[in-house]
């Protein structure tokens, strides 16, 4: 018998233990509870860059897939913002100053292998990275701004600025979720690929705070 749970629901639910422990990794706990130092919060940029180099190359490459062109949007584009970002916490040669952790590549592999080969899969990678910078990640943006004295300088990958209803936004992309004709089969591998992306998340983390400690050493 079909599944009649609408699919974004169903993915909220089977998903939300991944998304906690990743949520709970203890360099985010540090961080948004006032223990992390800018250093932290540069360090977490950084990743972050690598992450959606990757992501946003595959959305212009799949921009013309009929599955996956309703889930993009210029408004969700982070890259530049990022780049300003790291422009302004590292200076003008940020570039040669950042790489990438060991799971920040293996991240970025498994986006770029799924972005080729499989368009549900990207859309779980897709779903997890900006429905949450539309969610935590404005909690995480008011924090930094306090603990660091940030106004946008700095802050600006959480900044949204032409999506005026966050809400209203998420809704819509849940609709197009909803609305794909996937077969439960097909639910069960993308609802797999976003643990997938909730795990890397957590060992992410686990690698900033491994290099944190060897920097501190």
């Amino acid at each position: 018998m079909p599944n009649l749970l609408p699919f974004s629901q169903e993915l909220r639910e089977r998903t939300r233990g991944g998304h906690a422990e990743s949520e709970g990794a203890d360099f985010m706990g540090d961080l948004m509870t006032g223990k992390g130092t800018r250093e932290d919060y540069i360090a977490l940029v950084a990743q972050n860059f690598f992450v959606y180099e990757a992501v946003e190359g595959v959305a212009e490459l799949r921009s013309n897939d009929p599955v996956v062109a309703p889930f993009l949007s210029d408004r969700l584009t982070r890259l530049p913002a990022i780049e300003a970002d790291l422009r302004f916490l590292l200076g003008e040669n940020w570039r040669e100053s950042i790489q990438p952790l060991p799971t920040t590549a293996a991240y970025v592999a498994r986006i770029l292998e799924v972005g080729a080969t499989w368009a549900g899969g990207f859309i779980a990678h897709h779903y997890t990275r900006y429905l949450g910078d539309l969610s935590g990640g404005q909690v995480i943006r008011m924090i930094m701004q306090r603990q660091f004295g940030f106004e946008t300088n700095g802050v600006g990958f959480y900044l949204f600025g032409h999506i005026a209803q966050p809400r209203e936004f998420k809704d819509t992309y849940r609709e197009e979720l909803d609305a794909v004709p996937w077969d439960d089969a097909e639910r069960t591998r993308v609802i797999d690929e976003v643990l997938v992306a909730y795990r890397f998340n957590t060992d992410l983390f686990r690698d900033l705070a491994v290099a944190k400690a060897r920097s501190a050493a």
